[in-house]
């Protein structure tokens, strides 16, 4: 069975930031001095021509502009860097493109700009509203700011998503529900709302910080999910939250739908379908800004996807969606037959991790709970 084009997706990556957050694991780099925005940009630029090929005739159905801190940047250059991408790879004339934003006044300045440049879509990073614990994040935007930047961009952007985070430093289950209510308030169409985690190569790894216990975490998971549903927010993913389908991140759900995209910036990564060789590749670029700059050393390396290893990858994906995705996706997206994975897909239902309804991949909600028990059953 052959490998069939999947849709084709855009990631940017602006690697600067005012400063880097302490639970932060992300390509971050904090600023020093001006930042070196039109020769970052005419880097991208020339990346993009280089992975043009990769595109085999498809056009960009979402575009993603992540960090780091996006809002840096000015408008003027991102509307520049827009036209000239659709110049190298076509956009869609109905692609989603989203910007990060952090909520400070000087980045306020510029959302009208970015709505202009041809921004549709922006990701505002709030964390929290309790001024005590954007303090404890290393956050460098007050709660004023937050709700001042949602109401604003709600007003000039069709869409809107609000990063929140719950089971912080010092935090109990009333203000995580504070910080919900503050969210659902300012009406956005999307939440992605996850708990912090510490993670390796983190100032919070070296240093620990105190966090809320288990029984408090799994409370303000549960009785944070049943808010967003009686708010409306439909959960679809992990710690994804649409108000209507229509709403749900289409950038995103292409990852989890195994779908290409290409990466471009420093740290960037790609997952390429060739379908012709029958063969799946990832790539990615140099993640100190200095060796992205230079394009002798801007490709970080390329590796294939074995195919042994295309099932795991599709699941890894897929089963995070709460609906699942229609069976013959994997064949699709893989090249697999479902045959191929019958004694799997029969020892989850067996276990009860997989809904009976043969149409779909969708895990049950024992699956949702025991996601890496689901996980495992697929790996060789």
């Amino acid at each position: 069975m052959s490998l069939q084009l999947p849709p084709l997706a855009l990631y940017i990556h602006v690697p600067w930031c005012v400063r880097k957050c302490p639970y932060c694991d992300f390509n971050s780099h904090a600023q020093r001095g001006e930042l070196p925005e039109a020769e970052y940009i005419a880097c991208l630029l020339e990346d993009l021509k280089a992975e043009a090929e990769l595109a085999q005739g498809r056009n960009i159905s979402t575009i993603f502009i992540g960090g780091g801190t996006p809002s840096l940047f000015s408008a003027d250059n991102y509307k520049q860097l827009l036209q000239q991408i659709d110049r190298i790879v076509p956009i869609e004339a109905d692609a989603e493109i989203t910007l990060e934003a952090n909520p400070g006044t000087f980045e306020q300045e510029k959302f009208r700009g970015y709505r202009e440049a041809g921004i549709n879509r922006l990701s505002i990073g709030i964390q929290s509203f309790g001024d005590h614990q954007l303090q404890a994040l290393g956050r460098i935007h007050s709660s004023a700011d937050a709700i001042q930047a949602a109401e604003l961009a709600r007003e000039l952007f069709p869409r809107l998503n609000l990063d929140l985070m719950h089971g912080l430093p010092g935090q109990d289950q009333a203000g995580a529900m504070h910080d919900l209510q503050q969210a659902i308030a300012l009406q956005p169409d999307h939440l992605s709302w996850y708990q912090l985690t510490i993670e390796p190569n983190t100032e919070f790894h070296a240093r620990p910080p105190q966090l809320p216990v288990d029984d408090t975490l799994w409370a303000i998971q549960e009785r944070g999910q049943a808010l967003l549903a009686e708010q409306g927010y439909q959960q679809y993913e992990i710690s994804a939250y649409a108000q209507s389908e229509k709403d749900r991140s289409r950038h995103n759900l292409n990852y989890w739908q195994f779908g290409d995209y290409l990466g471009i910036g420093a740290g960037a990564h790609g997952k390429i379908t060739l379908s012709e060789q029958d063969r799946m590749i990832r790539r990615w670029k140099q993640k100190q800004p200095k060796a992205y700059m230079d394009p002798q050393r801007r490709l970080g390396g390329e590796t294939e996807l074995p195919t042994e290893e295309r099932a795991f990858e599709f699941m890894l994906n897929a089963l995070r969606l709460y609906q699942g995705v229609p069976a013959e996706l994997f064949s699709q997206r893989t090249g697999l037959s479902l045959e191929s994975i019958r004694e799997e897909l029969t020892q989850a239902r067996r276990q009860g991790l997989l809904t009976a309804d043969t149409r779909y991949l969708r895990p049950s909600e024992k699956g949702r709970l025991f996601l890496n028990d689901l996980l495992s059953i697929f790996l060789i």
